[in-house]
């Protein structure tokens, strides 16, 4: 792990909501909480992965965000990401993801590094 990994470090990714993201019983097309968790989980992984040794790659450990307000199919997201606290190899980052200035969610996302 480079010495760039430290409390404070930032990752953000903005997202556009595609049709495929919307659950199916609903009848406007919306992100999806499962497809949101996995837009936080992917910023969170290839934020950090550049800076992890050859070999370590990192596995999502513990979510908790929430869900508290509609993303339309064709506008896009901002999923940002701050590691708030490294023990040894788990990483824990405060999340938001925002709208314009609208939060859609927040909470904290965990991953821990593995390999090498």
């Amino acid at each position: 792990m480079s010495a760039a990994l430290e409390v404070g470090f930032g990752v953000s990714e903005t997202h556009r909501v595609t049709d495929e993201m919307s659950p199916p019983h609903l009848p406007n097309k919306v992100l999806s909480t499962p497809d949101m968790v996995r837009l936080i989980e992917g910023t969170c992984l290839f934020g950090v992965q550049p800076h992890l040794e050859e070999g370590q790659t990192t596995v999502g450990i513990h979510i908790c965000v929430s869900h508290q307000a509609a993303v339309s199919s064709g506008e896009d997201v901002v999923v940002a990401g701050e590691i708030s606290e490294i023990d040894r190899r788990r990483l824990v980052f405060d999340i938001k993801v925002t709208h314009g200035d609208t939060l859609i969610s927040e909470g904290t996302h965990q991953r821990f590094i593995v390999g090498a």
